[in-house]
């Protein structure tokens, strides 16, 4: 039988599933505002910084709300420092939209690409201090620590935002390219917390 956890952190989800909502129609809202100047294909030819900038921001975002809410899961108890690191991951998110507009607005040009990977750098310290929050919170033993292991993804990525933002001021392609790996790295869907929230009790305690 699977062991039920309680779900205090419900609240904390809700307030960051409408702050993702508001995100994303931020997003969408900041790419409608320039249209075609035809009716060939040609004529969204000057617009694709900003169509890649939107497909690819929108991502980054679905991957932070899957992450965020799986992460909720694992947590049986909110302290203080996990309703502000949970802010402070908010804060950065919600600058997402700025940012992916002013980059496909101006071309890909060194300062937009390189500060719109500051922004997603930010992002993912951010998501690590709560991440280290809720861990701290349930225990050396807790939940999500079993599950993250030795969190490679989340260590590699700050390095390969560090160089993409370098790379801006030498080829904002190579900025790209690598804000699309890190994007790939985590859209390979990750089942760890899943697996452990789903493991009866007794096969979970075995394993470790």
């Amino acid at each position: 039988m699977v062991e039920k956890r309680p779900c205090p952190t419900s609240s904390l989800w809700e307030k960051g599933n409408k702050q993702g909502k508001r995100t994303c129609n931020r997003l969408a809202w900041s790419n409608q505002t320039t249209k075609p100047q035809g009716d060939t294909l040609a004529t969204l030819s000057p617009l694709i910084p900003r169509i890649m900038s939107y497909v690819l921001s929108f991502i980054y975002l679905g991957i932070y709300w899957n992450n965020h809410h799986h992460m909720l899961q694992t947590c049986n108890k909110v302290t203080g420092s996990i309703l502000w690191a949970n802010h402070h991951l908010l804060f950065w998110l919600s600058l997402v939209p700025f940012t992916t507009g002013w980059m496909g607005e101006n071309q890909f040009t060194a300062v937009p690409t390189a500060i719109y990977g500051v922004v997603l750098l930010m992002a993912a310290i951010a998501y690590w201090i709560l991440q280290q929050q809720l861990i701290l919170a349930e225990g050396e033993n807790s939940l999500l620590k079993k599950a993250i292991g030795n969190d490679w993804k989340g260590k590699a990525s700050p390095l390969l935002y560090i160089s993409a933002i370098g790379f801006a001021f030498v080829s904002h392609w190579i900025s790209i390219a690598l804000y699309i790996l890190v994007a790939l790295l985590w859209l390979i869907p990750d089942r760890r917390i899943e697996q452990m929230l789903t493991t009866p009790k007794s096969e979970g305690t075995s394993n470790f």
